[in-house]
């Protein structure tokens, strides 16, 4: 199916949230999404935020989003992918390899390490990025919210 892949703007914001949305809701982690329409409206006209949305006769298929930050080990920048979501409907088609391949686009011209993580029961996800050549690294991620750590700074 011919997969038409477009940077977002800040006027796809609901678009982009609404897909947010999706992917947490799939995840369990709906509750978690706090971000506003306004937010993403914000994030979207940033030049490090990147999000490429892709299109199957002019319908949101699913999106990729990256943040362009330092590197600090290699002394350079590196994309951070944040999300990769096809809607269902989508899926097995080869949305989710256009959209790696046209972020790996964006990459090239800095030669930019793009950098993500994984949930370990994602086994689909392993055989999807494995096919890519992607290197696949077993490590747990964590988080320290403000509402946690400032237990520990008004002790």
């Amino acid at each position: 199916m011919p997969t038409e892949i477009r940077r977002a703007v800040p006027s796809d914001a609901e678009l982009v949230r609404t897909m947010l949305i999706e992917l947490a809701n799939h995840q369990d982690q709906g509750e978690y999404v706090t971000a506003s329409i306004e937010d993403w409206q914000e994030f979207l006209g940033r030049h490090d935020v990147i999000v490429l949305i892709a299109e199957v006769d002019g319908t949101a298929a699913g999106y990729v989003s990256a943040l362009r930050r330092p590197y600090l080990w290699a002394g350079g920048d590196l994309l951070a992918l944040d999300d990769l979501y096809v809607r269902e409907q989508f899926r097995d088609a080869g949305v989710g390899r256009t959209l790696m391949l046209e972020l790996a686009r964006h990459a090239l011209p800095d030669r930019l390490t793009i950098a993500w993580g994984l949930r370990l029961e994602n086994e689909a996800g392993y055989r999807f990025y494995e096919r890519l050549g992607a290197t696949l690294v077993t490590k747990t991620a964590a988080s320290w919210s403000p509402a946690t750590y400032q237990t520990f700074l008004t002790d």
